[in-house]
């Protein structure tokens, strides 16, 4: 039988996944080593044995695997190459699965410092990956991909492999692409049912309801529909800058995707007034005549 994982993982990144991930590993009976920015979201994972590293570096001695799940490109580029980053004490010799929602092109220069990259998009939220119930999909070399699936499998209950480095990102750019696009659409639908006299929540669960909604929608109904829009799922300034990556991605590639690129706008506008911390349903708040206010 293939172990899981040889010697401890580090988990670099605290956040929504970051912190089920290591959560799911420990339960697991897998040695942990953790680092986050802010030291207060270690203690709970310390609490059930994890080791607390003071920064990247630390975190990631005598281990095989590192998963680095950060906001955004300039966090990642921080945790690997900042003071006591990942490489600050020369080449990282594991494996490095890159968990962070970046663009592409970020995880392929990776490989020029660490020869063993995975970039994994995780479909999934808190809970799933707590509970290794994610979708996982992973870019990276074939023999790599192979020498992690144990660990992965262990995070995730489907792992797939979809070729070349970067493609665990763009699928997960596609895929986070699509819950804007829907939630925007739904927020809007209920914005004009409520200037029309509908009453929302009949609207709300009308929708949730019907042959139109995905799974997202539905679940993202409740909160439209109570309006609350704290301890976020997934922040809505992350879901901004995934839409501007989509979109910078298409541009690339010459394609014109106005639906993207609107979903963009109403998404970094609505950070913008200050509601990037909230849930990303709370675009809703962008559509209204009084911006951060429902009404």
């Amino acid at each position: 039988m293939t172990p899981v994982s040889n010697g401890p993982v580090a988990v670099l990144g605290l956040g929504t996944m970051g912190a089920g991930l290591a959560a799911r590993l420990i339960d697991q009976g897998i040695p942990v080593r953790v680092w986050n920015r802010t030291a207060e979201r270690t203690e709970p994972l310390a609490r059930v044995g994890a080791f607390v590293a003071a920064h990247p570096a630390e975190a990631v001695e005598k281990t095989a695997t590192a998963i680095c799940s950060v906001a955004d490109g300039e966090a990642l580029a921080d945790v690997l190459r900042g003071p006591n980053g990942v490489l600050s004490r020369g080449p990282y010799p594991g494996t490095l699965l890159c968990a962070s929602t970046v663009a592409p092109e970020e995880v392929e220069q990776i490989a020029g410092d660490i020869p063993s990259v995975l970039d994994v998009g995780m479909l999934g939220n808190r809970d799933h990956a707590r509970d290794g119930e994610l979708r996982l999909f992973v870019g990276g070399d074939k023999k790599v991909f192979e020498a992690g699936r144990p660990l992965l499998e262990t995070l995730g209950k489907e792992v797939v492999h979809l070729g070349a480095l970067g493609s665990g990102m763009r699928m997960k750019l596609l895929l986070n692409l699509l819950m804007g696009v829907e939630v925007q659409a739904m927020a809007e639908a209920t914005a004009l049912a409520t200037a029309c006299g509908l009453d929302r929540h009949q609207v709300l669960k009308t929708i949730a309801g019907s042959g139109f909604a995905s799974p997202v929608m539905a679940f993202k109904s409740r909160r439209l529909a109570t309006g609350t829009f704290d301890e976020p799922d997934f922040r809505l300034r992350l879901m901004a800058k995934d839409l501007m990556l989509a979109s910078k991605q298409a541009a690339a590639a010459g394609l014109s995707l106005p639906l993207a690129a609107a979903a963009a706008e109403t998404h970094v506008r609505a950070t913008e007034q200050g509601l990037g911390d909230e849930d990303c349903a709370a675009v809703a708040r962008a559509l209204t005549p009084n911006p951060g206010s429902d009404t």
